[in-house]
């Protein structure tokens, strides 16, 4: 059921639009005295999911009592980031997201799904797991949060990826992203339908059904000055609002272009970006629209991990980015890489399989580092300068010397790919 739906290409949604729709879905609701709300952590800080946290909180006041970030794999997150996303919400109603030990399994998807949804690629059962206060909770409301956007593991982001994935398990975790890059990214990437999502709409179908779960999704867009702006807010309970955010975020996030892209320029918010788990968003994203033999540009001034997680961080320093071919021979010769098939997955979508080149400028990593995952590198200091984002605006630009690059000041934000890439 929709309980609120408003958006569209050109629209801008401001502060007393988001209360106002977000206010008059929950008003349709009832009253509610134990509220949970799941919204992203700062990874997704321009969701605006913060925000709107922070309206639930002056909704329901006493009536909110938990606030679980979906981490999924990512840190916890810091007092300062706590205050910086979610004005107003006092910090004892956050709870932290432990990935490896605080979940439990709801249901089991048989693996003749799995298969069936996988061309019979894959065959293995999947967990479905949440954390403990999801499920267990006992609350009369839970709030699902978040932004849909184009997304490498399942297509377009959010609806219950937030709460399978954000707040799921290893197993649950692994399994899914492992799909999601065995069926193979530039499948998946923009698409609303595919076996990732057809995993988890199985497992809302039958084991969370029960659950008072409501879903409040925005997608976010730029105006011509580049500035970030709520183009929709869809609120309600069942796939039909994923459905119709996502279909507003191909029309605002999915760029296509005429002709494939010789040298792509992305910056990394240091704020945002701190390791290539995440920071690799910048390969992902512009893979369907990067020339054969082209150049990838990545400045990270925040760069100073490859995994936020210490196991994973080890995995991708020991196996590093190179391919699927090389990705599955390590899997099938190496426990450690078995026993977390997400960061296989992660390994896999983050090779550009040899087609383009990935220059990689980090803030606090050494070239050595960089080399041995199997990136180029290149000095940050010196790059941030000729590339200065300050200078730049998204799409292309020309230089002072005459080259041509084009920018992309956020790589979450979009999906960009070459018309050739579509046929």
């Amino acid at each position: 059921m929709i309980y609120y739906k408003s958006g569209s290409e050109n629209t801008i949604l401001g502060t007393k639009d988001l209360e106002s729709g977000l206010y008059s879905a929950l008003d349709k609701l009832g009253i509610k005295t134990k509220v949970l709300v799941v919204p992203p952590d700062f990874t997704r800080y321009h969701s605006r999911a913060g925000e709107i946290t922070s309206l639930i909180y002056n909704y329901y006041k006493e009536g909110l009592k938990d606030v679980l970030p979906a981490l999924g794999t990512h840190s916890p997150m810091s007092a300062r980031e706590l205050d910086i996303m979610y004005k107003g919400v006092p910090k004892d109603l956050f709870r932290v997201h432990d990935w490896r030990n605080d979940v439990v399994t709801v249901g089991t998807v048989p693996g003749e799904f799995v298969s069936e949804i996988t061309d019979g690629a894959l065959s293995y059962s999947w967990p479905a797991q949440l954390n403990k206060l999801v499920f267990n909770g006992g609350h009369d409301l839970i709030l699902s949060v978040g932004q849909v956007v184009p997304h490498e593991v399942i297509g377009m982001a959010n609806y219950n990826k937030n709460l399978f994935v954000g707040t799921g398990g290893a197993e649950g975790i692994n399994k899914s992203h492992f799909i999601g890059a065995v069926y193979g990214m530039e499948r998946i990437m923009g698409k609303a339908s595919n076996p990732v999502r057809s995993l988890l709409n199985y497992a809302s179908a039958n084991f969370t059904s029960h659950l008072p779960i409501i879903y409040v999704l925005t997608v976010i867009g730029r105006e011509k000055d580049c500035k970030l702006v709520v183009r929709g807010l869809f609120i309600g309970d069942d796939e039909e609002v994923f459905n119709l955010a996502a279909e507003l975020s191909l029309k605002v996030n999915f760029s296509i272009l005429d002709s494939p892209l010789e040298k792509v320029v992305v910056y990394l918010d240091p704020s945002e970006y701190k390791s290539t788990w995440l920071g690799n968003k910048s390969i992902y994203r512009t893979r369907m629209a990067m020339a054969d033999n082209g150049e990838l540009i990545v400045l990270a001034p925040g760069l100073k991990e490859f995994g936020e997680d210490k196991e994973i961080d080890r995995l991708i320093r020991k196996y590093g980015y190179k391919g699927m071919p090389s990705t599955l021979k390590s899997l099938k010769a190496n426990e450690d890489l078995q026993n977390n098939l997400s960061a296989a997955a992660h390994l896999i979508h983050g090779s550009s399989e040899g087609r383009f080149s990935i220059t990689y400028c980090p803030g606090h990593l050494t070239r050595q580092e960089i080399e041995s995952v199997n990136f180029r590198y290149a000095d940050p200091g010196e790059m941030m300068k000729r590339y200065d984002p300050s200078l730049l605006q998204d799409g292309f630009n020309k230089l002072a010397d005459g080259e041509e690059i084009f920018y992309i000041s956020n790589p979450a934000l979009g999906l960009w790919t070459s018309k050739e890439r579509l046929t």
